[in-house]
């Protein structure tokens, strides 16, 4: 009776783990810019089948280990059995080590520059534009402000702003357009002349506002052509929705912008209209129809 044992090597059996650590992988990527939940999901699909991995890799190595060495009853008596690594395991594993840590030093920095930005809030102060009075009803007002004082010129801003006089229920009632062309953001002009005299308006706290009033029935963009009606909605050219809005307070009298938003379409006129509201986005970007689904996550514009 022969005691040899088979001098094929032991080969783990094949194993659907490395698929699955392979598709939490490719969700996780995907989760980094669609959005923050398919991100943990497939972390954890990725940690789940990982784990998995590692437990059939490592059980399949001490079966060929007791397979290949194993002492007879009687070695085993006299000798304790002294647990023991192969040189190429030990290479083998430091070399993935290396190269994990190599890939993790020239791959983080570089994601986390492209990627986190999404995430981050682009919240702005509000503007004072002074009292209501500034804004007669049923005309458009430029009104040109500084986002950020710190900042000086670089955060000069425009926006149209109408007063559509009150809603059914009493409320006063704004259309605010954001001066941004939703093409490649080029500053959209006002299709019409001036009214009257330029106002100023300080607040404390921030940078002269300056209001100026306008007979403007629709806005155009110099750069590309892109037209748009008197409620923002694109009439011709390339822009691919309507022009983004800003959210507005009154408190004390006064008028005050508040975030930016951006437009489906907007259907009705003034106090009535009915708008398609989203998450702000940045220009060249579609929030509805077909195309929308071309850009799973709205990413915040600047």
């Amino acid at each position: 009776m022969s005691n040899a044992h088979d001098e094929k090597p032991h080969v783990a059996s094949p194993s659907l783990w490395p698929i699955g650590f392979a598709i939490g992988i490719a969700c996780s990527l995907v989760g980094l810019i669609v959005s923050f939940p398919v991100l943990v999901v497939g972390a954890v699909i990725t940690l789940v089948f990982g784990v998995l991995w590692v437990r059939d890799l490592l059980t399949a190595r001490a079966e060929a280990a007791a397979v290949e060495g194993a002492p007879t009853e009687r070695a085993a008596a006299e000798e304790p059995e002294v647990p023991t690594y192969d040189r190429s395991v030990f290479l083998s594993t430091a070399t993935i080590g290396v190269g994990a840590a190599i890939g993790a030093v020239v791959t983080l920095p570089v994601l986390g520059f492209a990627v986190l930005p999404a995430f981050q809030s682009h919240d702005v102060p509000e503007i004072d534009l002074g009292p209501l009075s500034n804004f007669p009803e049923g005309t458009y007002v430029i009104a040109n402000y500084f986002e950020n004082p710190k900042e000086g010129d670089v955060s000069r801003r425009t926006a149209y702003v109408r007063n559509n006089g009150p809603t059914s229920s009493g409320v006063p009632s704004f259309t605010i357009l954001f001066s941004r062309c939703v093409h490649l953001g080029c500053p959209v002009q006002a299709n019409g002349p001036f009214e009257g005299k330029p106002i100023s308006y300080n607040a404390k706290d921030q940078l002269e506002v300056t209001l100026q009033p306008v007979l403007a029935a629709s806005f155009g963009c110099p750069c590309h052509g892109g037209q748009y009606d008197g409620e923002g909605n694109r009439t011709a050219g390339p822009p691919v929705r309507s022009m983004d809005r800003f959210q507005f307070a009154i408190r004390n009298g006064n008028l005050f912008l508040q975030k930016i938003f951006s437009v489906g379409t907007v259907e009705g006129t003034g106090a009535s209209a009915q708008i398609q509201r989203y998450t702000r986005t940045y220009p060249g970007v579609h929030v509805d129809g077909l195309e929308q689904w071309l850009y799973p996550i709205p990413v915040p514009g600047t």
